[in-house]
């Protein structure tokens, strides 16, 4: 996913538990920028390209033009029509995956987990902006936000991880129910996208961070999967390794659930794809 950049914040500028978090986000990933609202500043202008997520987990004409933007994009890339359901996961997923670094991020960084509730968050796609009005959040002791008004201290590592799942569950739990129903899924199928955008994410800006194995680590820890329940997710980071050519460790997964981007190009698939063979990930991702 790429877009343009969202200058940063003005020098001077308040400074929230969060602040330092996305503007490291914005430094190694110049496609998406996040602007921190304070309580006094308007919404962002629909007439600019926003969209609140409120509008969208309320379906309707802003979820239909919302989507109406994937489906110019594949018509325009690729010169043929996608699949109602094709064009709604894409539109999740380019939603989605920005949005948990919203929640993940802050944790990964600065052990700082935020909550989103759906009203909090506006997005602008085609500027690769993100809007958010910070409110509650969960720390750990001793952190130095940790006496702010807005904190929840809580007693430790795992219990800061259920902060992170509990938080994007809460954001992404009515999007799902207004995607669901055009992307034809429901259930465990939408909660196993869900958690491929959680760990693809905090994998590749970790990766861009210099800590990539330590992103593949704490994704492991946040959702283990193999047999261990995470609920709602589906699955889990299920990072494995695979010899290169010169003996040198690959990292992939297989992700929980399908992108349909092989619906498009049957010859172009993920490579952390169930359909792409080990042989194919290897050649990939081989330096």
């Amino acid at each position: 996913m790429t877009s343009p950049v969202l200058q940063t914040a003005p020098a001077g500028a308040r400074r929230s538990p969060l602040t330092a978090a996305y503007a490291r986000l914005t430094e190694v990933y110049a496609g998406l920028a996040v602007t921190e609202l304070t309580a006094a500043d308007p919404d962002p202008d629909p007439a600019a390209g926003w969209v609140s997520t409120a509008a969208l987990a309320a379906g309707g004409e802003a979820l239909d033009a919302f989507l109406a933007w994937d489906d110019d994009q594949v018509r325009r890339d690729y010169g043929q029509q996608a699949r109602p359901d094709v064009v709604a996961s894409f539109g999740l997923h380019r939603y989605a995956w920005p949005v948990c670094l919203l929640v993940t991020l802050p944790w990964f960084l600065h052990r700082r987990v935020p909550r989103i509730p759906v009203p909090a968050v506006h997005f602008n796609r085609e500027a690769g902006r993100i809007a958010l009005r910070p409110g509650a959040f969960a720390c750990l002791p001793g952190d130095p936000f940790a006496d702010d008004p807005a904190a929840t201290v809580v007693r430790d590592e795992e219990a800061l991880r259920a902060e992170v799942r509990a938080a994007i569950a809460e954001h992404l739990t009515p999007l799902l129910a207004v995607f669901g129903p055009r992307m034809r899924r429901r259930g465990r199928a939408l909660w196993g996208m869900a958690t491929d955008e959680i760990v693809e994410g905090l994998w590749y800006i970790g990766s861009l961070l210099g800590e990539e194995e330590r992103a593949m680590a704490e994704t492991g820890l946040l959702l283990p999967g193999g047999g261990r329940t995470t609920k709602p997710y589906a699955g889990g980071a299920d990072f494995r390794t695979l010899a290169g050519p010169k003996g040198e460790d690959l990292a992939t997964r297989d992700r929980a659930s399908c992108c349909l981007f092989y619906t498009l190009r049957p010859e172009d698939t993920c490579v952390t794809c169930p359909r792409t063979c080990d042989a194919d990930r290897i050649a990939r991702l081989a330096p």
